[in-house]
């Protein structure tokens, strides 16, 4: 049975008030203003990597090995939040650049944990606190207060959504 366009039509009339009124939640600023802020702390974190020769996953990488006897490959994609896929490419560049290297879990031969070399290792003592000071500047823009009000919102932000 074919249907009329009139009868179509107060279902779109209904689906217009509802996107209209879905355009009028009183979060959507918010939401423009996290995302903004990601897009600019991005911008401007990624820059600076760049400036240092890596990509922001190598960076991501190199601060998460530094200081530390390395880790397994699944934690350093939990620590890091690169996918899998994204990971091995990411370790395989940085691997041929000489600045980690797989080694062999010696209680299961099957896993493997990824380590800064000595090469990577200096690497990480000059670029992880000239960028760590890179986003000093900015973020000593906002007191103490602000910042700790800001992390404890964000925080909450988190525990919504997860």
């Amino acid at each position: 049975m074919k249907r009329s366009s009139a009868s179509a039509r107060p279902a779109r009339r209904e689906h217009d008030r509802s996107a209209a009124a879905a355009a009028q939640e009183s979060f959507i600023p918010l939401m423009r203003a996290l995302v903004r802020a990601y897009q600019g702390f991005e911008r401007y974190s990624s820059s600076h990597i760049r400036e240092l020769g890596l990509t922001p996953p190598q960076f991501d990488v190199i601060a998460t090995l530094g200081n530390t006897q390395g880790m397994p490959m699944y934690k350093l994609g939990e620590e890091t939040l690169i996918t899998k896929g994204t990971l091995t490419g990411v370790i395989d560049r940085l691997e041929k650049k000489g600045l980690v290297r797989r080694e062999v879990d010696s209680e299961d031969r099957r896993c493997f944990n990824v380590v800064l070399t000595p090469k990577g290792e200096r690497l990480f003592e000059a670029i992880f606190p000239a960028h760590i000071a890179h986003l000093k500047a900015r973020f000593d823009r906002m007191s103490e207060v602000e910042q700790m009000r800001l992390r404890r919102a964000l925080e909450r932000l988190e525990q919504i959504f997860t």
